[in-house]
Formats: C-alpha cells, structure tokens, sequence
C-alpha cells in the first residue's frame, strides 16, 4: 500500500495551471506574441533597421509604406538618382565613427552598442525599407516603433512592478493587522481614491518637470521617464492593495498561519513568507490587467506631451505625432494606423493572457 501511494506523483497548483494554460491557445497565442515583443524589443539594435532618428528632408518626408530600399539624392552633377538606404558607418573610424553613431542613435548603453556591433558584422550598412512609411521629418517609422516598444514596455513594466511592491506590502499589513490599523490604513486608501488621480499625476510630472526641480533631479541621475515610473506606479497600488487586503483577511486564521505563529514567527514573517505567496494567483493575474492600463496611460500623457521626451520616443508619442499632421487635405494614415495597432495588439495580449491565467490558476478548476 505505502509503495503504490509512494509511486503517485501528486501535483501542484502552478504545475496544473501551466498544463490547463497550454491548452488554452488563445492565452498561449497571446503569451507567444508578447514573448516575441520582449525579444524584439530587447535586442532591437542588433535588427537590421534604419536610424529613429536620422531626418532626410529632401526626399523621405512623409512617404507612405514602400518595399523598396532605395531613397532618391541628388548628385554633384545635379541629377536625381537612387542609392540603397544605408547607415554609412562601414569604413569610418574614429571621431568620424563617433559622430555618424550619435546622429544615427542616442543615449546608446554598452549593451546596445555590443547588439549594435554585431549587426554591422552580420548586415553591415544595410537597412529595411520603410515598410511603415516616414514621417514628417522624415525619420523612418518602423524603426521608430521597435524603439518606441522598448519604452513603452519598460514604463509599463516598471510602473506595475512598484505599484505591485506598495499595494501587496500595504494590504498585506493591513489585513493581517485588523482592527484599528486595518481601518486606519484602508481610509487612507478611500481618501487617495477620492482624489482624481490623474489630475495629480498631471500635477506631480508639471512640478517635476520644472526646469530648477528637473535640473536638481538630473544631478542624482533621475530622469523624467524614471520620474514616470515612480509617478504612475505610486498611483496605480490602491487597488491591488484592497484587493490584496482581502484575500489576506480570508487566510490569516487558517491553520498554516497558526503554526507558524507557534513555532515563534513574527508578524512581518508571517505575511510575507506565509500569507503573501498563497495569495500570488490573485496578484499574477491582477498583474497582467494593470500593465496594459499603465501602458495605455502613458501614451495617455505622451499624447498631451507630458510623458516621454524626444529623442526617446513610445507608441504614445508617435500616436500623438500621426494625429498632428492629419488634416483635411491630406491623411497620413500610416503615421497613426501602425502605432495604434502595435499597442491594440499588446494591450489585447496582455489581456488574453491575464483572462487565460486567472482561469487557469483558479483551485476550485484544479485537475479539470
């Protein structure tokens, strides 16, 4: 009897939702799309592109999707005539190097300066048509939102992440504390739910952004995007931390909770090693929800030019730039079709799979 029962293998919560995800090819199709974002915006210097940020007024301006990666210059002789888009950085070296580097990309970290080794290697100077068309300066688009998904990304990422610290941390305390504390802390949170928050993340990013404030701020190395972070996260943890809270209410008498207390725990070791794992289903699943909300919020504040700054550039600030230059004599329905359609896309996905999740992490569906 005890060999039979030692040969079955039970298994776990997170092992049985994976399985019931898998078979779920919507969230697994969403969870494969964003995979592939991260990746592509992860190493996006080393994709063959054109420069973000390179302006070609002459001949580029406001062009729409083409497959051709040849661009029209005029010669010395005054003639019109097609040369391949290129980087021109095979064959300089030194300060020539340097300075074609800098116009082509900026803010460069040594990570992406080794990606970018690497592609000049493998493709040397050549670049991708504009499959999405240029803009009004000019600047190559497709390129432009691959850049655009790594800031996008990260505030959205970021953002979640310090809301996720603040509310879990908050509800967490104030629902195994109970009592006056519980209802101290969590009228707090009614009256910061009282506030319009986005009035005071448009207040706080102005104040911030104040040329003294922001020169002060500089000086330790805290940029506006790193101000966005902390803004919006700090923003964002009221309702995970009601909801945290209660999940945490619902688990503070069960057994595990009195044993660990028996053996000596402290409080603040009880809720974060005891009380805050079995309630991480919830949180993953809230996570998934939030990220979107915060990336559609900062293309929020990049539309009314408070989020991100030039030259760093999100799908928020290039909505905001299709939308300036559509008039009634002619739309350049590019310059706002694909930057929408890159973050319906994420946002969608981020929403597939946080649907997906919270069915498949659910333990009243286990072995289902």
């Amino acid at each position: 009897m005890y060999n039979e029962a030692k040969s079955i293998r039970g298994i776990s919560l997170w092992q049985d939702a994976w399985r019931r995800l898998r078979r779920d090819w919507v969230s697994m199709t969403a969870l494969s799309f964003l995979v592939l974002l991260g990746l592509a915006a992860i190493f996006t210097p080393l994709i063959p592109l054109q420069s973000p940020q390179l302006q070609d007024l002459g001949s580029r301006t406001g062009k729409p999707p083409e497959f051709s990666s040849m661009t029209k210059v005029t010669n010395e002789k005054g003639e019109t005539v097609e040369i391949p888009v290129s980087l021109g950085l095979v064959g300089k070296t030194g300060d020539d190097y340097t300075r074609r580097k800098s116009e082509l990309w900026s803010d460069l970290t040594t990570f992406d300066v080794m990606l970018l080794n690497v592609r000049l290697a493998i493709f040397g100077d050549y670049c991708l048509p504009s499959l999405c068309g240029t803009d009004m300066l000019a600047r190559d688009l497709l390129s432009r939102l691959f850049y655009g998904a790594r800031v996008s990304l990260i505030v959205g990422i970021v953002a979640t992440l310090v809301s996720l610290i603040i509310g879990v941390s908050y509800g967490a305390i104030a629902g195994y504390a109970g009592g006056m504390v519980d209802d101290f802390m969590m009228r707090i949170v009614d009256i910061m739910y009282s506030v319009p928050f986005i009035f005071v993340v448009l207040f706080l990013i102005t104040v911030l952004s104040e040329e003294g404030v922001k020169q002060q701020l500089e000086a330790y190395g805290i940029s506006r995007i790193v101000i966005l972070y902390i803004v919006i996260g700090a923003v964002y943890w009221l309702t995970m931390a009601r909801v945290v809270r209660g999940q945490i209410i619902s688990l503070k008498n069960e057994q595990f909770v009195d044993a660990a207390r028996t053996i000596g725990a402290s409080g603040l070791r009880i809720v974060f090693l005891h009380l805050v794992p079995n309630v991480m289903s919830i949180v993953i699943v809230y996570l998934t929800l939030t990220i979107p909300a915060v990336m559609l919020f900062e293309a929020f504040l990049s539309f009314l030019g408070l989020g991100v700054e030039p030259p760093a550039v999100s799908w928020g600030v290039l909505a905001e730039e299709g939308l300036r230059v559509i008039t009634p004599v002619k739309i350049y329905w590019w310059l706002v079709v694909f930057p929408a359609l890159a973050l319906a896309s994420t946002l969608y996905s981020l929403n597939f799979l946080g649907d997906g999740l919270r069915d498949a992490l659910d333990p009243r569906m286990k072995n289902r």
